[in-house]
């Protein structure tokens, strides 16, 4: 593995247990199955699907918050897909995660003050001085100033924007090398998303942090991430460079989701979009061949629906995993 790859994924899968039918007969729901990629120090990437693509599945993964059913992860040339208790300590002290809804990932009963000290206890870090200069600097970062304004107050004391830069706080105040950001301006007022973008963007470039943008919003990853990798139905099926995907998309399920994407120009509003029919395929018995071939309309029959494509590389750094370009 290259020095400068942080994390990488090898055939990663999560495949949730159920049960079926009148005898029990087990089942799997294959959220995430035969996800590689590798991230590299200080690179944004955003991942993004419609619900249900696998895309939160994959960061909780990532987080050890699930355990793989195959594959490899490893995160700095260490493995880390099954961790013993000690090694995920270790493991999840270089990693930040910023959940969608700030105010449910936020404890009512606790002040902004020992919401942030609660990692730095964690982690054993004893000194009441040292945890007060990091939290005091955690909050400086996140722009919530003055700092004493802040510390006392609880989450419904403030706005949804101000919730989600104590979240993000807590996300760094360890001195993470990599943040899962899962949907972190979904919940937020339209008038201050771009703000949030703008800070982690900031703190991605001071830091030198590897940060995984998970969205369903393909419109806000040109604001953030340097690459993209495009989710459906448990696998990636495109990947490249943001601005390079923006401008010429390969995949049909990638077309797909930029023609979905709202046009800002009032000019464009009573353009027709056209948007592939049905619906994402059940993962619990999920289509045979290529899984996006049932909503597909460049199907080639005999091969899409039969066979699962293998990853092209159609351009320079830009892979996708799709039969028209074999």
């Amino acid at each position: 593995m290259s020095e400068d790859v942080l994390l990488s994924a090898k055939d990663l899968c999560m495949w949730y247990e159920l049960k079926k039918g009148l005898f029990g007969k087990m089942g799997y729901v294959r959220a995430v199955d035969g996800v590689s990629f590798d991230l590299k120090r200080g690179e944004a990437v955003a991942l993004v699907g419609e619900s249900g693509s696998g895309k939160t599945t994959l960061g909780k993964t990532i987080l050890a918050l699930y355990r793989p059913t195959s594959g490899l992860l490893k995160f700095e040339d260490k493995d880390v897909t099954n961790l013993d208790s000690k090694g995920l300590m270790w493991y999840r002290r270089q990693l930040g995660f910023i959940q969608q809804d700030p105010f449910g990932a936020l404890a009512p009963f606790m002040s902004i003050k020992r919401i942030l000290e609660e990692p730095l206890i964690i982690n054993k870090i004893k000194n009441p001085a040292e945890r007060a200069k990091r939290v005091y600097e955690a909050l400086e970062e996140v722009r919530l100033t003055p700092v004493q304004d802040f510390v006392g107050k609880y989450p419904h004391m403030l706005s949804g924007g101000q919730q989600q830069r104590v979240v993000i706080a807590r996300a760094i105040i360890l001195n993470p090398k990599l943040i899962i950001a899962d949907e972190p301006i979904s919940m937020l007022d339209a008038s201050v998303r771009v703000g949030i973008l703008t800070l982690l963007r900031a703190l991605q470039e001071k830091h030198d942090l590897s940060v995984i943008y998970i969205t369903h919003d393909l419109s806000t990853t040109r604001y953030f991430s340097e690459w993209i990798y495009i989710m459906y139905a448990g696998k990636i099926v495109e990947m490249t460079k943001t601005k390079e995907l923006l401008k010429s998309p390969y995949h049909p399920y990638t077309k797909a989701l930029l023609n979905a994407t709202p046009d800002p120009d009032p000019k464009n509003r009573f353009i027709l979009r056209e948007t592939p029919p049905g619906e994402p395929p059940n993962l619990a018995n999920p289509p045979k061949g290529c899984r996006f071939h049932t909503r597909c309309p460049h199907v080639i029959k005999g091969l899409c629906d039969e066979k699962d494509p293998p990853e092209i590389d159609v351009k320079k750094a830009h892979l996708v995993k799709c039969w028209l370009y074999v």
